[in-house]
C-alpha cells in the first residue's frame, strides 16, 4: 500500500511538473504575439513561432485595410484545420516569392470573421479591391493554382 501511495505521488508530481514547464514555455511565446489578447487556444500559441504564421492581423486591420480601398489579400485560416496545415507552408513561400502581401486572419481566435467575410470553409484566400470582394479560393490548393491565384488576380 505504502508502494501505491508513493507511485501515485510521484505521478501527480510529473503532471504538476508538465503543467508548470507548459504554461511557462507558452508564456514566453505569449511574450511579443501579434493578437490583441494573450487569452489564445493551444493550436494558435503552437504556431506563434512558426515562420509561415507571421503576418497576423485583427479582425479591426483586416477591416480597415478592405474599406481603404487598397488591394488586399487575405487568408482565412484556422490552427486546428489540417487542409490549412498544408496549404499555409505552401502559399506563404509563394506569396513572399512573388511580392504578394497575405493578410492572415484566424478564424479560430476571431470567430466573427465567419459571418463577417462569409467564410464557408477553411482556408480561403481572397482578394479586395475597393472595397469589394474581387475573387476567392476555397480548399487546399497547390502552388500552381496559388500562382495563377496571383498572377491573374491580385498581381493584374
Amino acid at each position: 500500500m505504502k508502494k501505491m501511495l508513493i507511485i501515485g505521488g510521484v505521478v501527480v508530481a510529473i503532471f504538476a511538473l508538465i503543467i508548470v514547464l507548459t504554461n511557462i514555455s507558452n508564456n514566453d511565446k505569449l511574450a511579443n504575439n501579434p493578437y490583441d489578447t494573450d487569452d489564445l487556444d493551444q493550436p494558435t500559441i503552437d504556431l506563434l513561432s512558426d515562420e509561415n504564421y507571421q503576418n497576423i492581423a485583427v479582425p479591426d486591420e483586416v477591416d480597415e485595410k478592405i474599406k481603404s480601398g487598397e488591394p488586399t489579400t487575405v487568408y482565412f485560416f484556422s490552427p486546428t484545420c489540417q487542409h490549412c496545415q498544408a496549404t499555409t507552408p505552401v502559399l506563404m513561400p509563394v506569396a513572399e516569392d512573388m511580392d504578394v502581401d497575405v493578410l492572415q486572419y484566424n478564424l479560430l481566435e476571431y470567430d466573427q470573421g465567419w459571418q463577417d467575410y462569409f467564410i464557408e470553409a477553411t482556408p480561403t484566400l481572397v482578394h479586395y479591391e475597393n472595397g469589394e470582394e474581387v475573387s476567392r479560393w476555397v480548399g487546399s490548393q497547390p502552388k500552381e493554382n496559388i500562382e495563377e491565384f496571383f498572377n491573374e488576380i491580385v498581381l493584374k
